[in-house]
């Protein structure tokens, strides 16, 4: 598969380490010019330099950001932008649990902040240079565990509910209901959306749950997870396979499209998560 992505233009976000970072060298390893976004500079400009030299490949660059905070997701796209005309495809990879509800600066909480809001503005803010690059694709990184969560339009930011792995499940499940709407939003343009569950692998996804919860998670995926290269696949396959060019709207694990949960497939929620989440980023934006 190596160089099979020449000439093709990948940004991925939270790729200085786990699955990002093996989606990031395997892009890199095909050939394409790869952008990463990472929060730390000085493990951004490691991680671009060990990308570098495993993939022999010097077109690989960082993009500084906490995507958790939206004024900076919206500093990520005008820098990608002021440098690249084309983008064929983009990885929202970065993601994160919390131990204890936690506020950002601007006001979200940042598990539904992280892991669906970043998403969502980042996609909509690079949509134009995606479709301008057609043919090109999104790929978004879920989760199982948003299996069984509800969107509670009332309680989106966990304020009333027991707050832990519920507000993960629910911002996955977000991503899902996101993919499928923007699938439906793209349809003719050349432009694709997929969603995957990467599976349990062994990153340092869970070191923000607090010191014992990620030991015992920790322990538990030495034994049973898989490794980032592992956990990457789909997203890899996503990305570059011609199989999957004209595929859009699926939700994927192992490389093969299975049913999400029943809750993801009411499109009554899709045009609702859609358009209460333009309303937070676009407040949010005015506010600022």
């Amino acid at each position: 598969m190596k160089h099979t992505m020449n000439g093709k233009i990948c940004l991925v976000t939270g790729a200085t380490n786990g699955i990002g970072k093996a989606t990031a060298l395997a892009l890199a390893q095909m050939g394409a010019t790869v952008v990463i976004v990472g929060r730390n500079p000085a493990k951004s400009a490691a991680v671009v330099s060990e990308l570098k030299h495993i993939s022999g490949n010097d077109a690989v660059e960082a993009l500084i950001a906490d995507l958790s905070i939206m004024a900076q997701v919206r500093h990520v796209a005008e820098q990608f932008k002021a440098k690249y005309q084309q983008l064929h495809v983009l990885v929202n990879n970065a993601g994160g649990t919390f131990f204890k509800r936690q506020v950002t600066a601007e006001g979200f909480e940042k598990t539904f902040a992280l892991n669906h809001l970043n998403s969502f503005l980042l996609t909509n803010l690079l949509l134009d240079t995606l479709k301008a690059s057609a043919p090109a694709r999104i790929v978004n990184v879920a989760s199982d565990a948003h299996k069984g969560a509800q969107l509670d339009f009332d309680d989106l930011q966990s304020e009333k509910s027991r707050f832990s792995l519920t507000a993960y499940g629910r911002s996955k499940l977000a991503t899902v209901v996101f993919s499928y709407e923007l699938a439906r939003r793209l349809t003719g343009t050349g432009v694709t959306c997929n969603v995957l569950h990467p599976g349990l692998v062994r990153t340092g996804f869970a070191s923000n749950l607090g010191a014992v919860p990620s030991a015992v998670f920790g322990f538990f995926l030495r034994f049973v997870g898989l490794t980032p290269e592992q956990g990457a696949q789909t997203s890899v396959y996503l990305a570059s396979s011609p199989e999957v060019e004209n595929v859009s709207g699926k939700y994927w694990e192992k490389s093969t499209v299975v049913r999400s949960d029943r809750a993801a497939y009411d499109k009554a929620t899709w045009t609702r998560l859609w358009e209460v989440s333009d309303t937070m980023v676009a407040a949010r934006a005015t506010a600022g």
